[in-house]
């Protein structure tokens, strides 16, 4: 029978040829694929590549590092000239005050003449503040040269009526409010002109409000050759009788708002060019650019490798990638970095206005550089992993996480349940438990055998049924977090690392993604649900294996 030479020849020729590119090309995706999970040192010996995010992440570090402890330094002289200062005008003003406030307030007081005596106290330093302060502080003054006033308001019942004797009142519960201004320069009439102010009605009375502004240097930072700034002090002095208990408690508070000085000269001292700070800050925000365009880069490079390796498996295996091995090209490192960078640009945005005196907001600065430093150390786990001791851990945590997560989503919910507990019953006979936040915080501590004792001799024993109540809550509460809970909790991370140990001596579970990097071609079938969990978090191991010359802990 005769054949076609041409036909013939023609698919001797063409059937090598497209096995042979087919073979180029899978070869070409397995280089691919093992170059993309080498380690940056392996990357520069096998294609003389300079691991340039590598570079980028230390020189980050320490930047980052060296700008947070710059700011917190300043930060701290401006925190602590607050606080001294509000020490200083609790001395100044509060009548008696002992140096330490007695409770959530600063000093109390119990008879009518000892709230005059206060309140006459505080208008009477007021007057003599230039005279009586070792700072340099005065009064605020109008944009015209004025002082700006202290004002005195008292806010009471309309009308009431009390016999206790009798057990009878007359109460109308709205309130009024009366308020006087008392000049620093009239202090020799403000008694004799208020006089009938000053005639108060305990049985009414709620509270008395007496706010005043001030003026103040932050002379401390001429040592550190920085710009000294000035600070508006808003001033609230508090008598609060709400309770009507006979006991007014007195409050003192203030909020400080900086800002640059008008007119203002140094001399005798080398300034500090504070141009040099923001050259560095401005730096800073470059090279967290730089690092989020080359993890936003890896990132794409990822998921174009994850579509070529996808694409290669349903055209000559006509299967689909497992989520296993999707989630192997999905790096969280990246967007932990990248997270990071942009706190870090944001953080470092502010602290240039606060060092041009255009913002004073000295918390959110320090919240934004204080997260972005947090992120950027916990990155460096990422170079860790690439050592197969520092590794344990890293897989250890990968691992129990899940697990941990859903456990303590359950025992979050008994730890709620004690928490309204021991508020509604004990709040009001402990100090531990007075608010929601506090028997939280009383209950943490007692789960990792913090003042255990203490919260159990506070306790009021005036109610034998609360004090009953509170024995067999605490301990319930104790026994059942510490010996259960606890040791459950422990339990978890300690079986993930035995598990860890275990692959490691025996060998991690292959998926398709290991088994192609390994030149295997049995791919069997898996249907869905047919594996355990515990294959489910192989995925996470699947990173410590060694593909031929690779070695893989984390992905780059």
């Amino acid at each position: 029978m005769n054949q076609s030479p041409f036909s013939l020849s023609g698919t001797r020729v063409v059937l090598p040829s497209i096995m042979t590119q087919d073979i180029i090309k899978e070869e070409s995706l397995r280089d691919d694929l093992r170059y993309y999970f080498m380690s940056p040192c392996e990357k520069y010996r096998a294609r003389r590549q300079i691991p340039w995010k590598l570079g980028v992440q230390i020189l980050k570090i320490i930047m980052i590092t060296t700008q947070l402890i710059l700011f917190g330094l300043n930060n701290q002289l401006v925190v602590s000239y607050k606080e001294e200062n509000t020490i200083a005008l609790k001395n100044l003003f509060l009548k008696d005050y002992s140096g330490v406030d007695e409770d959530d307030y600063s000093i109390a007081v119990y008879t009518q003449q000892g709230v005059y005596d206060s309140l006459f106290h505080v208008l009477d330093q007021y007057s003599q503040l230039g005279r009586l302060s070792v700072g340099p502080i005065s009064y605020a003054e109008n944009e015209d040269g004025s002082l700006l006033p202290l004002v005195v308001c008292k806010h009471y019942y309309k009308r009431g009526s009390i016999q206790p004797s009798d057990e009878a009142y007359d109460i109308d519960a709205q309130l009024e409010e009366a308020c006087m201004t008392h000049d620093p320069k009239t202090a020799n009439q403000w008694k004799a002109e208020n006089s009938s102010f000053f005639d108060l009605d305990f049985y009414r009375l709620v509270d008395i409000k007496i706010t005043f502004q001030l003026k103040g240097i932050n002379l401390q930072t001429v040592r550190s050759r920085e710009l000294p700034d000035c600070y508006s002090f808003y001033v609230t002095i508090t008598f609060d009788n709400q309770c009507h208990s006979g006991k007014v408690k007195m409050y003192l508070d203030m909020d400080a708002l900086s800002s640059a000085c008008r007119d203002w000269k140094i001399s005798g001292t080398a300034q500090k060019n504070t141009h040099y700070l923001l050259v560095f800050d401005g730096f800073v925000i470059l090279v967290c650019l730089t690092s989020a365009v080359l993890c936003t880069r890896s990132i794409i490079l990822a998921v174009r490798l994850l579509q070529r390796f996808a694409r290669f498996f349903h055209e000559n295996y006509n299967r689909k990638v497992c989520e296993d091995d999707q989630r192997e090209f999905l790096n969280g490192w990246y967007l932990l970095i990248i997270i990071s960078d942009l706190l870090a640009i944001v953080g470092s945005i502010l602290k240039m206005e606060i060092q041009a005196k255009s913002l004073t907001s000295y918390d959110v600065c320090s919240i934004f550089l204080g997260t972005s430093t947090l992120m950027v150390w916990v990155g460096v786990i990422r170079y860790l992993g690439y050592f197969q001791k520092y590794n344990v851990l890293i897989l250890t945590m990968k691992a129990a996480f899940p697990k941990v997560l859903r456990f303590c989503c359950c025992a979050g919910m008994i730890y709620l349940g004690y928490t309204f507990c021991g508020w509604i019953v004990l709040g009001p006979y402990h100090e531990k438990f007075e608010g929601l936040s506090r028997v939280a915080e009383c209950l943490f501590s007692l789960v990792n055998g913090d003042d255990m004792f203490t919260t159990f001799a506070q306790l009021k024993d005036k109610n034998i049924l609360v004090w009953l109540f509170s024995r067999a809550y605490l301990y319930s509460f104790i026994s059942l977090f510490i010996y259960m809970v606890l040791s459950l909790f422990i339990a978890l991370i300690t079986d993930a690392y035995e598990t860890i140990k275990n692959y490691q001596k025996d060998g991690f579970p292959l998926t398709d993604l290991h088994k192609f990097l390994r030149e295997q071609r049995d791919f069997p079938f898996v249907e869905e649900g047919s594996q355990a969990d515990t294959y489910v978090g192989f995925s996470t191991f699947c990173c410590c294996k060694r593909y031929g010359n690779v070695t893989v802990m984390l992905k780059k």
